[in-house]
């Protein structure tokens, strides 16, 4: 691979300083460096890839074994190595046929515990499961990470199809965030969904205590309402839940992969189980595409490929996600988990430290409410952004159907002004116009300089639907995969989050004046004086 590297970094070196809109002067030039798939647009022509540096591209995820690696993933290989685990979220929306792990066909296990969550779903909605002061109003989801980014994105995602109870979703640690969430809501008519695979994750079992001392204070039985999202028996009946409110799943479903199942139970009850089987089926779509379409035709394969491009061979060090649909306003900060802890490794699968950057850092809001936020740095600043647009072709809202369209064209128009740009001469015509002369002119144009070239893509789907999500969410898990084959790490642990929990289980005894803070720095002694003095 080494090789294919060195001819990518040459080919860049060749081509970066040309202009991206000049390479439109090829009238194919946007059907080519697009690819659809069934009602999806997926159009890379705005960067400044070329077919050389495509066919570069594809031989590297050749080279890399993406095809094999990708089918020793969907037939449940241990692929996660350092913790010797399969990965097979993808089993979670796998309806059909058989899969062996370990000896043994798991599916049996995910369709029973699916139809589990079906029937609670279904009986709740309809009242048969009530609170102890009637039907059930209102769903407090208390997890955190992939236990909360994703049924929280989702259910602000599929609004429109929401006919059950509200939901609410507790994560932070921070007292004010439950404190916030429960005011205003019916302890009687509540039900708490917990959700930690091991019941131990410290900030979601502080939140479910705090919620269960204030359900108590006005319920007789609080443990009777809640739910349990977690594979620890255990634990869970310690804490007063029976074992038919338990959903468990298995160790090969990570947390930033984990909605698919019972940690999407919340989204279920929302949306019902027909609209949660359409979530499952857009994934499966995507799923099915992602094995059998040739590369050159596949789109998280062709995703990953160009943030392959702009992150290891630009040098670009950042991604902006950037989704024209105010209901995926949490999707940015869940592709930030799903990529920032995926690919966010320093050492490859053989422990030996990476010679190439792992994942970027992605970020980013809806459109266009970051235009009158950090767009400005996207189009003038001194480093260069790609960006990532989304747009849908329809709203939800006919009667706003002028709004949509206006949406619509800030999402174009912002791709098209960070590849086209605005040139010295023709910011000196538009201050010319306005009157301007001389020095005062000049100084003036410069301001208003735009260097364009920037490279963007757009995904383009029909409608936000819960089966166009599930492609979504599905087309990004694969594109992370495949980035994480390219680099050589495992995607599918996250040991950098674990030195933090494990300081602050040492710091809490100091804080709470039970232990000294000698053993500590002095930056951290000084803080913890600073922030337990009462006086």
């Amino acid at each position: 691979m080494k090789n294919i590297w060195q001819s990518l970094e040459k080919h860049y070196d060749s081509v970066k300083s040309r202009s991206i809109l000049g390479l439109f002067g090829d009238a194919g030039r946007a059907a080519d460096f697009s690819v659809r798939h069934g009602a999806a647009l997926f159009d890379f022509s705005k960067t400044n890839l070329d077919a050389e540096g495509l066919s570069l591209l594809l031989d590297l995820a050749e080279a890399a074994g993406v095809s094999e690696k990708r089918e020793a993933m969907f037939s449940g290989a241990a692929i996660n190595e350092t913790e010797g685990r399969a990965v097979l979220h993808t089993a979670l929306r796998n309806m059909d046929g058989s899969l062996t792990v370990g000896g043994r066909d798991v599916l049996p296990d995910v369709r029973a515990t699916y139809a589990r969550m079906q029937a609670f779903a279904t009986d709740l909605r309809a009242g048969c499961i009530k609170g102890q002061g009637g039907k059930i109003t209102d769903v407090v989801n208390i997890g955190i990470g992939g236990s909360d980014l994703g049924p929280y994105m989702a259910y602000i995602a599929l609004s429109p199809f929401a006919d059950g109870p509200r939901c609410h979703f507790v994560s932070n640690v921070d007292g004010a965030h439950i404190a916030d969430c429960l005011r205003g809501l019916n302890p009687e008519t509540t039900l708490v969904i917990v959700a930690s695979k091991t019941f131990t994750t410290i900030e979601t079992m502080t939140n479910a205590q705090t919620a269960k001392d204030w359900m108590g204070r006005v319920v007789a039985e609080p443990a009777a309402q809640f739910v349990a999202l977690s594979t620890s028996a255990e634990k869970t009946a310690a804490f007063g839940i029976a074992p038919e409110r338990v959903f468990g799943f298995e160790d090969w479903v990570g947390g930033r992969y984990s909605m698919w199942g019972p940690i999407g139970l919340s989204l279920m009850l929302a949306i019902g189980p027909d609209g949660f089987a359409d979530f499952l089926a857009g994934a499966a779509d995507m799923d099915a595409h992602f094995r059998t379409a040739a590369p050159a035709q596949n789109l998280p394969i062709l995703l990953a490929l160009i943030g392959i491009w702009h992150n290891q061979v630009c040098g670009y060090t950042t991604r902006a996600v950037l989704p024209y649909e105010q209901r995926l306003s949490r999707l940015p900060a869940y592709l930030q988990q799903l990529e920032m802890e995926s690919n966010g490794k320093r050492v490859s699968m053989d422990g030996a430290e990476l010679e190439i950057h792992s994942g970027p850092v992605v970020w980013g809001e809806p459109g266009t409410n970051g235009q009158h936020a950090f767009y400005q740095l996207i189009h003038q600043g001194t480093r260069v952004v790609p960006c990532e647009f989304m747009v849908m072709r329809k709203g939800h809202e006919p009667d706003l159907a002028h709004q949509h369209l206006l949406l619509v064209a800030n999402c174009l128009a912002q791709a098209e002004a960070l590849m086209r740009g605005r040139s010295l001469e023709e910011a000196r015509a538009i201050m010319a116009a306005k009157g301007l002369t001389g020095a005062e002119l000049d100084r003036q144009a410069r301001h208003r300089v735009f260097p364009g070239n920037r490279p963007s893509t757009v995904l383009a789907f029909d409608q936000l639907t819960p089966f166009v999500l599930g492609q979504i969410v599905a087309l990004y898990e694969h594109r992370v995969f495949v980035e994480g084959v390219i680099l050589g790490i495992n995607s599918f642990d996250q040991w950098g989050v674990e030195l933090g929990k494990e300081l602050a289980v040492a710091l809490q005894p100091i804080l709470e004046g039970r232990e000294p803070a000698d053993q500590k720095d002095g930056s951290t002694r000084q803080l913890v004086a600073y922030l337990t003095d009462n006086t």
